[in-house]
């Protein structure tokens, strides 16, 4: 039965061209495995009838040499095309994880386990399915070998193929279900074990570490299941296996051996038709590799599903760079029917209380989240900085011009808007600091962090409280940096801080997911509800 994967494999097999030097080396190294037990049956005739033959001995080890090399390249090249194939899975489905934005619809452990382990099966898969194809041929190639010795081995062989091709379908079906089974829990076990290690500080500090324990084990007895499900399948398939490949051998054998007591056969061909039937029974052989064929079909579904899931739209373009304009956004409970407008060049102040929407409402500008309903209108491009920035790059300095082709000068100048030069210059390496050695505190994080969206040169500039832990009159620096440094652009700033949305040219009240007011600070102020925000009610 296909899968919505299958036709992925069918690309990272069609791709690259080694594969096709795969199929053709293997394709010498089975012409020899299918020649030798007729020459090493032509050797022992040779040694029983007390003669010597030059010509008899070379071709033996001719074929030898053959499958020898053969496989020494069949390894290499296996090895090339699998990391390749892996490689470009890995990459268009990163690609896609990164296009989907944020939120993605997929949790990032499972994220995670789909570019790992589910790229990692399916980059083998080119491997295995020539491996079948090649095994498949040489089983023919051994019973036509058996028919050429005597027909009447032939059809003895002949009455286990069906058999044999039975127990390969049968154990395919009853896999399938449960590889994928298998590997879809395995990515959820990912994504819960991803959240429980990010917030392990809230978990401790909670002290509910038993609970998060449970709740990230509890698919295990599914996980359990699959994979019990995968070895009771495979250990059926096993010892039916196991008994037909003697049983067949046995029957060859008795025929063989009234093939020689009516002279129709010698010794040596009699060795020679038992290692025909083990070439025959080649397919049943290759049940590791029908499990694992099974195993990257199911991790090509899941790939598929990354690669299928529809990217969101762009929000559509406004004339003049930092414009920014929600109409009747919704965002689940976070932000209801939010319409909103904020002209280019505007010193905007989102504030309210906990939990009524700000950072959801600022996700939303900065083009971080995707809504359920409305529009996002946005021209220009947005640079973005949080609270508790993380900071990636092997120094300072790379982590401030992290994703740009920032030089020295532009990363040092973002510093100096951010207030943070200052500090960094005092750091034994300077800017050369690694970020691993790098005492950081909290605010000189932000600042970083900052500066990090300063570099990019945005037309919109969204911080999500991202001066929270600077004082009032670093702020209040920082503020004038900014507007020195970044001329005429559109600012979005969440704050709790009273002084930073009175210097704001609009500030959007929000409660309860609502947009309850908007204007100046001062003009906001006479509203006892809006100072509560600032003043907690008292």
């Amino acid at each position: 039965m296909a899968k919505p994967g299958d036709a992925l494999l069918f690309s990272v097999v069609r791709r690259d061209h080694r594969p096709w030097l795969l199929l053709v080396n293997a394709a010498v190294a089975t012409t020899g495995g299918l020649l030798l037990p007729t020459a090493l049956a032509n050797a022992v005739d040779m040694a029983l009838s007390g003669t010597f033959v030059l010509v008899t001995v070379l071709f033996l080890l001719l074929l030898a040499v053959t499958e020898i090399i053969g496989d020494a390249i069949g390894i290499v090249l296996a090895a090339s095309i699998t990391s390749r194939a892996t490689a470009w899975l890995r990459r268009r489905t990163s690609r896609k994880l990164l296009s989907l934005g944020h939120p993605s619809p997929f949790a990032a452990g499972d994220a995670v386990s789909r570019v790992t382990g589910d790229c990692g099966n399916a980059g083998g898969v080119a491997v295995t399915v020539v491996t079948l194809l090649v095994t498949a041929v040489s089983s023919a190639g051994a019973v036509v070998a058996l028919g050429l010795l005597d027909w009447r081995l032939a059809a003895v062989f002949a009455v286990s193929v069906p058999l044999a091709m039975f127990l390969v379908r049968t154990h395919m079906q009853l896999t399938a279900d449960d590889v994928l089974a298998y590997q879809e829990v395995s990515g959820d076990v990912s994504a819960r074990l991803v959240d429980a290690v990010s917030g392990r500080r809230t978990i401790a500090a909670a002290g509910i570490a038993p609970q998060e324990t449970r709740r990230v084990l509890r698919p295990l007895p599914r996980l359990a299941a699959a994979g019990a499900g995968m070895w009771r399948t495979q250990a059926t398939m096993m010892w039916r296996a196991g008994l037909l490949l003697p049983a067949v051998e046995v029957a060859v054998l008795v025929t063989a051996g009234f093939g020689v007591m009516a002279g129709r056969l010698t010794p040596g061909e009699v060795l020679a038709a038992l290692g025909y039937a083990a070439l025959g029974m080649g397919v049943v052989g290759q049940i590791p590799q029908l499990t694992a064929l099974e195993r990257m079909r199911a991790s090509a579904t899941r790939i598929a599903e990354v690669l299928d899931a529809p990217v969101p739209g762009r929000p559509a373009a406004l004339p003049g760079a930092g414009v920014l304009e929600l109409r009747d956004v919704s965002v689940g409970t976070a932000l209801r029917d939010v319409s909103l407008s904020i002209p280019a060049g505007t010193f905007a102040a989102i504030v309210g209380s906990s939990g009524s929407g700000k950072s959801t409402l600022a996700s939303v500008l900065g083009g971080l989240s995707s809504v359920d309903s409305g529009r996002v209108l946005r021209d220009g491009d947005v640079g973005y900085a949080f609270e508790r920035p993380v900071l990636l790059g092997a120094t300072i300095g790379r982590a401030i011009g992290y994703g740009t082709d920032a030089d020295e000068v532009q990363v040092r100048d973002a510093a100096v808007a951010a207030q943070v030069h200052d500090a960094l210059i005092r750091l034994p390496r300077g800017y050369e600091t690694p970020l691993a050695d790098a005492p950081l505190s909290g605010g000189e994080a932000q600042r970083i962090g900052l500066a990090r969206a300063i570099v990019r040169d945005p037309e919109v500039l969204v911080l999500d409280d991202a001066t929270a832990s600077l004082d009032t009159v670093t702020e209040a620096k920082v503020d004038r940096a900014l507007t020195t440094a970044l001329p005429g652009r559109t600012r979005v700033v969440v704050t709790h801080r009273p002084a930073t949305a009175a210097r704001a040219d609009v500030v959007v009240w929000l409660d309860n997911g609502r947009v309850r007011g908007t204007g100046t600070h001062l003009a906001l102020w006479d509203d006892a509800d809006y100072r509560a925000v600032f003043t907690g009610g008292e």
